[in-house]
């Protein structure tokens, strides 16, 4: 049976014409609302300059890359109405002052957290993998871990913080990295481990719930699936997709890996946390540690060897030819980091860059 595979992705909300956040969260998910009758996919986060919005399941990456296509549309309809402009960038290219939103869990929050939560304006990609008990989940969990820097640097779309290049390809994952429970996590080995875990993390009363545990990849306390949120949120949609479909690939791989009783890769979450770095740091354009080594190779060689990894499992899901030929544009065209530094180079201006970027947005 093919697993469903659902996406968040978290937008930031600009003006039109300045390309400067602006805190409309509020006002566009009143309009959707209105539009819809009181129900639509789109939340709020916890900067008024966000928007979310989550997928439903979906076994086919057809369906899923249409629907990402809708929410996007709509997000951008909405907030034209306000003279905004929504755009998938994971950091803000431009100076910006985040605005955290009213409500008792954000103020408990800025409160506890301080500079981390108010300076905390960054845009990831989720991406959610039905599994079929917490067990399996766990075991996933454990054979993922080295695959996830290539998972963020594929993604890497955050270059630019406060108006300055960060010279990181993906410095959303250093600011996310401010966060006490953010991270690659050690092996847990079985279900009853991690929640053990979870519990003794909430019993230090240093995070609110378990909406803050934000291990790289958990188990969802809403839903019956893995939750993998290492990835930026990605500038073109079609990525979107090709991460969503590699995530499936290394969920089902994994699974097939436990029910064969082979243990996972031993790494230290201190060595995984130096190949998110590197991931981070360099994106597609420079040299990443390899999943099974954790010695640095070329990304190109680093990403064949994921491919490599997880193609039985895309070829029994359909997604072989969609995930290859998704690598390969993403390699001719560069990554979102990539993209967003040719813009600044062509127009000089960071302003130009976010407007074109908006709309790139909708694909």
């Amino acid at each position: 049976m093919v697993r469903t595979v659902g996406v968040e992705e978290e937008l930031l909300l600009v003006g039109a014409e300045s390309g400067e956040p602006r805190a409309l969260s509020t006002a566009v998910l009143a309009r959707a609302g209105r539009r819809t009758g009181g129900t639509s996919a789109f939340e709020t986060e916890l900067q008024g300059q966000q928007l979310e919005f989550a997928t439903r399941p979906q076994t086919g990456m057809r369906y899923l890359a249409e629907e990402i296509l809708r929410w996007r549309a709509k997000a951008a309809e909405n907030a034209a109405e306000l003279g905004a402009a929504v755009v998938a960038l994971a950091t803000s290219p431009l100076p910006v002052s985040p605005s955290i939103r009213t409500g008792e869990r954000y103020r408990w929050m800025e409160e506890r957290f301080g500079l981390t939560a108010q300076e905390q304006l960054t845009c990831g990609c989720h991406v959610h993998v039905a599994v079929a008990s917490d067990e399996e989940g766990v075991a996933v969990l454990d054979r993922v871990r080295p695959w996830l820097p290539v998972l963020l640097a594929l993604s890497a779309n955050s270059p630019f913080w406060q108006g300055r290049d960060s010279s990181y390809s993906s410095y959303r994952s250093r600011v996310w990295g401010r966060w006490p429970s953010a991270g690659p996590m050690e092996v847990f080995g079985t279900a009853e481990r991690y929640h053990a875990l979870v519990r003794e993390l909430l019993d230090t009363g240093v995070l609110r719930d378990k909406g803050m545990i934000y291990f790289d990849a958990r188990l969802s306390h809403r839903y019956p699936t893995v939750e993998i949120r290492v990835a930026d949120v990605c500038l073109d949609p079609a990525d979107t997709v090709l991460v969503a479909s590699l995530v499936r690939g290394l969920v089902e791989t994994a699974a097939r890996s436990w029910s064969v009783g082979e243990p996972p890769a031993g790494f230290a979450a201190s060595v995984l946390r130096m190949a998110a770095w590197q991931a981070g740091r360099t994106g597609l354009e420079g040299r990443l540690l390899h999943p099974v080594t954790m010695r640095p190779e070329p990304a190109s060689d680093v990403v064949s060897a994921l491919l490599a990894h997880v193609a039985e499992a895309l070829d029994d899901n359909g997604d072989f030819d969609l995930a290859e030929g998704g690598l390969r544009d993403l390699f001719a065209r560069g990554s979102g980091a990539c993209l967003q530094r040719e813009l600044l180079h062509r127009s000089g201006s960071l302003r130009a860059t976010v407007r074109e970027c908006a709309r790139r947005t909708l694909g």
